[in-house]
């Protein structure tokens, strides 16, 4: 197993008629979220806050205000989380089939190790919340370094530049999102554990 793996969340907020608004977006399958994503292995942690606020809302002229503090965010119980891009070997071996690549951030179940590698499963549902039945399934080797049940998040507050689009959509990730802005006085259901992440709003608006 390796060290931490870094992930940064973005609250991007703009002064609304009624008050402070964030900006949100909704999944095609996985609810609404928070602005959030990887830190790349080498790169500063406030430059990567900046890079994901950018791709991930499409807009420019993003202001960073400040980081309002971080917190240990272990996987869920059981799961392991990839930490660097890592090809997926179909035994324990480098010199075995490697149809598939896995991306940093990704949590996955650890099956049993072998000589420096970890058999892992990945797996999708057909919709978020209430799923029927496996999309997606990937079961192989990854090396053991690539593994990590150490994660750290950190969250960066920004606010929007004036005037921005009431609704909008950015593609990025191979997924179409669909942002929205939502006053913080009545934010829409966030998926767990994001919707915990908005106390690290408080008072800072």
């Amino acid at each position: 197993m390796t060290g931490a793996i870094h992930k940064v969340t973005c609250f991007i907020t703009r002064p609304g008629q009624q008050g402070p608004e964030l900006l949100l977006f909704e999944h095609p399958s996985e609810g609404v979220q928070i602005p959030a994503g990887t830190v790349n292995p080498g790169e500063e942690i406030e430059i990567a806050a900046c890079r994901e606020a950018a791709e991930e809302s499409g807009l420019v002229g993003l202001q960073l205000l400040r980081k309002l503090g971080e917190m240990n965010d272990p996987p869920r119980l059981g799961r392991l989380i990839v930490t660097q891009p890592t090809t997926v070997y179909s035994r324990p071996s480098p010199g075995s089939f490697d149809w598939v690549h896995f991306q940093p951030g990704i949590e996955v179940e650890p099956l049993r190790q072998v000589a420096g590698f970890t058999q892992v499963h990945y797996e999708e549902a057909d919709q978020f919340i209430d799923p029927h039945y496996t999309t997606y399934s990937i079961t192989g080797w990854v090396p053991d370094e690539a593994l990590t049940s150490n994660r750290i998040r950190h969250f960066f507050l920004f606010e929007a530049p004036f005037p921005t689009p009431e609704r909008w959509h950015v593609t990025t990730d191979k997924h179409t999102f669909r942002l929205f802005w939502a006053p913080m006085d009545g934010l829409p259901l966030i998926i767990p554990p994001q919707d915990e992440w908005i106390k690290f709003l408080a008072g800072s608006l």
